[in-house]
């Protein structure tokens, strides 16, 4: 009688359910917070070694990017979202500008910027289409007549023709959007020294020799930005096959890091990429824990949490962490991450304490508390000793001095200020449109480009912006 063939064979349920599970055991395993660590320093000295053939400076695209640069090496950080490259959902933001990056660019002759991806994928798509978009949108505004500088370019081995002719007809809806926040050009243009800006890209299927000799090409006519993936692509196997090793380990650190940033990891990433892998949730808690300890001690031996800075050039509207140093006689607006009272929030002539918690739900909380915040800085915008500008400062304090504090502070500039820039005087309703609201935005992320406000505070700044019943 011959033997059973493999699909004659009839395994117990409980079989199958032992055997699911040790599937599961298994790439829980490869997916280790040991084997992520070790990745990332794979990665690492990729980057390193990029920079050190291309020599550029290395700008990490957040969240992602900084586990795979040195802090010491960092040059700056660029915010270009993948969501924005996907496809069919091609987008230019005007909220993530980036213009703060062509300063640099400027004086080094280009940079590089690092990301990475997850399993299976080439690049991310914040290097495939997001920053070419980018790059033509800017020379389209910046050198008009440098009808070559136009062109699209994306990496020809992970974006089709065909996508890429559809980003490019959207090029033109992309330089009106842009063009309609008034941004001055010519100081943009000044740090570009009149050369276009053209993306590179680089992996670690790539010559680095070749990649230099093919920058220099490039270099005699634009600024290269170099779009440097730093994972190596994993496809058709697993984990256990690459040794461990796992494309795109330091994305989604909210679901294995523990806490861990890339900062504390960078500072103690020898001692982290040793410890054995049961040693490590504990080891981590206790360095997270150490670095919000020496946090809290440099914040009581220096008073504050560092300086105010100014999101309106020359209109006195300041924001910062709590705890910052304000000096004398500013307009303070503390927005502070707990629920209180509506009538507990005036804290003195010039001192307002608003508590709309923490999160999505202060987001949300701030569109009640705005009409009451605008009119108490109106009114201390309107005193009489305050007819000198130098004299006005309205500083907006928040827990991380990018989100509520910036909403706050935008819902101040277009309520309390004409499109003049002078402090408004009559109490005729305020009407704002979208438009509108997105040019004052275009002038604080120009001023101060790491400001982030989530979408559900720039919501709550438009709903009371716009509202009819004011």
């Amino acid at each position: 009688m011959p033997p059973p063939t493999l699909d004659q064979v009839i395994f117990p349920e409980q079989a199958n359910h032992n055997f699911s599970r040790i599937l599961g055991d298994l790439k829980r395993s490869n997916l280790s917070i040991s084997n992520r660590l070790k990745s990332i320093c794979h990665d690492a000295a990729f980057v390193e070694d990029v920079a050190d053939a291309l020599k550029l400076p290395l700008v990490a695209n957040e969240r992602c990017g900084s586990w795979y640069i040195d802090p010491a090496r960092k040059a700056g950080s660029a915010y270009f979202k993948s969501t924005d490259g996907h496809t069919g959902q091609w987008k230019f933001s005007l909220r993530r500008l980036n213009l703060h990056l062509l300063e640099l660019i400027g004086e080094r002759d280009g940079c590089i910027i690092v990301d990475s991806t997850r399993r299976g994928k080439r690049m991310p798509d914040a290097l495939s289409k997001t920053l070419p978009t980018w790059c033509a949108v800017l020379n389209l505004a910046l050198f008009p007549s440098d009808t070559e500088s136009h062109t699209l370019y994306t990496p020809p081995n992970t974006v089709s023709p065909s996508e890429s002719s559809q980003i490019s007809s959207l090029l033109p809806h992309f330089l009106s959007a842009f063009l309609s926040l008034e941004i001055d050009l010519a100081p943009l243009r000044a740090h570009l020294k009149n050369k276009p800006l053209r993306p590179f890209w680089i992996t670690q299927e790539d010559s680095l020799p070749l990649a230099a000799e093919g920058l220099a090409g490039i270099r005699a006519e634009y600024h290269p930005v170099v779009c440097c993936t730093s994972s190596r692509r994993v496809t058709g196997s697993t984990e256990v096959a690459e040794g461990g090793y796992i494309q795109g380990a330091g994305d989604d650190t909210e679901n294995w890091a523990l806490g861990l940033t890339s900062n504390v990891f960078w500072r103690w990433r020898g001692v982290l990429r040793d410890a054995a892998e049961g040693e490590l949730p504990g080891l981590i808690e206790g360095l997270v824990r150490d670095a919000r300890e020496e946090e809290e001690e440099r914040r009581r031996e220096g008073g504050g949490q560092g300086e105010v800075r100014e999101v309106v050039k020359g209109r006195g509207l300041f924001v910062g962490v709590l705890g910052a140093e304000v000096g004398d006689g500013a307009c303070v607006v503390r927005v502070v991450p707990r629920v209180t009272e509506r009538g507990e929030w005036v804290k003195g002539k010039g001192y307002l304490e608003v508590g709309v918690g923490k999160g999505k739900a202060a987001s949300r909380l701030l569109r009640d508390a705005l009409p009451q915040v605008c009119e108490f800085v109106l009114a201390y915008l309107r005193r009489p000793e305050m007819d000198s500008p130098s004299e006005k400062k309205v500083v907006v304090l928040c827990e991380s001095g990018k989100d509520l504090s910036v909403g706050v502070a935008l819902a101040v500039y277009c309520w309390c200020f004409d499109d003049d820039g002078n402090v408004r005087q009559d109490d005729k309703k305020v009407s704002f449109n979208k438009a509108a609201i997105r040019v004052r935005l275009g002038h604080m992320v120009t001023a101060l480009p790491e400001v982030n406000p989530s979408r559900a505070t720039l919501q709550s700044v438009n709903s009371f912006l716009m509202d009819w019943r004011k």
